[in-house]
């Protein structure tokens, strides 16, 4: 098997572990394109051809040496830090710094042997960092709003309207970019169709599900997208305590925000949803548990339709059942 790394990642640099001839050697290196370059280079020096890297998924700060290891034949695996965490509590770790995590992330990769992770090609990288642009530049804009309805002097206010105005200009500018970009890709429009067919479900909900659910066809089940959402349900349960049971939340946090406002409007418009909804309702479940129903029930659908390729209808249920 191959050797085993492990990397903690930060925004300006990450620590790596790796084990030789059962010596630990730890290194730290910038994270930019020149410290991937060093870090193959200390691998070399090791005598060490080839990897198995293991780090946590850390957003952007994780993709660059993600990206990097992968183009250079190694074997890279890209983990919920939720995994991570709870390897650390299983060898009832109590302290945190970035050294011993690296050697944390190693010893769960030698354990674990997590799957290799493969990057998501160029057209839906593209889609990924417009979409999460746009989602920044809307959360900077409702920032800006709160800012303003606090803001008691002129020229702050003058201020305030002038960064509001050119944040709806790029945030228009930016839409329309998605919009381009699936345009120009006939399977991303096919399947933002797809989407949008699915009532709740609207072109800025569907273009965020595709770029962050990435290739439907890596999942085998609806199950396993909601699980990649963190949507599955968690139990509470010991004994003859009977806890409420609440979403996991351990998965793809962007994927859970996206699908919230597209699940309160299913819950009134989505015959499917709408039905399964009373049915919780009737049944007690909080308003909170059957929101977070919907979203699952949401996934489920969108997973129908991109998996067989068959835009939505009320009679759903038969063919999701064919594909779960």
């Amino acid at each position: 098997m191959l050797p085993c790394v492990g990397l903690d990642i930060s925004k300006d640099n990450f620590h790596v572990e790796l084990s030789v001839n059962e010596k630990l050697r730890h290194r730290r290196f910038a994270n930019r394109k020149e410290g991937f370059v060093e870090l193959c280079a200390w691998l070399a020096k090791h005598k060490i051809a080839t990897v198995h890297a293991c780090l946590e998924a850390t957003g952007p700060y994780s993709e660059g040496v993600a990206m990097y290891l992968h183009q250079q034949g190694h074997t890279v695996s890209v983990v919920n830090p939720a995994q991570i965490k709870a390897f650390g509590q299983s060898e009832l770790l109590r302290n945190k710094d970035d050294r011993p995590d690296a050697g944390l992330i190693r010893r769960f990769c030698e354990k674990q042997r997590p799957p290799a992770w493969n990057p998501p090609p160029p057209h839906l990288r593209e889609l990924q960092a417009l979409t999460r642009h746009l989602e920044n530049l809307i959360e900077t804009r409702r920032q800006q709003l709160n800012r303003l309805e606090a803001a008691n002097t002129k020229g702050v206010v003058k201020s305030l309207r002038k960064l509001v105005t050119y944040l709806d200009a790029e945030i228009e500018r930016t839409e329309k970019q998605i919009v381009d970009h699936i345009d120009n890709h006939p399977d991303l429009k096919q399947q933002c169709q797809l989407l949008e067919s699915i009532p709740g479900i609207g072109k800025r909900t569907a273009s965020k599900l595709l770029s962050e659910i990435e290739d439907i066809s890596r999942y085998s089940s609806a199950r396993e997208v909601a699980a990649y959402a963190g949507l599955t349900p968690k139990n509470n349960r010991s004994g003859t305590i009977r806890g409420k049971t609440r979403l996991s939340k351990t998965g793809n946090s962007r994927v859970r925000k996206a699908l919230f406002l597209p699940a309160m409007v299913a819950k009134q418009y989505n015959p499917i949803v709408r039905a399964f909804c009373q049915r919780l309702a009737r049944n007690g479940k909080s308003k909170m548990q059957i929101v977070g129903a919907a979203m699952r029930k949401l996934i489920h659908i969108a997973f129908g339709v991109l998996k067989t390729g068959k835009a939505f209808d009320p009679n759903h249920e038969v063919l999701l059942k064919s594909v779960s």
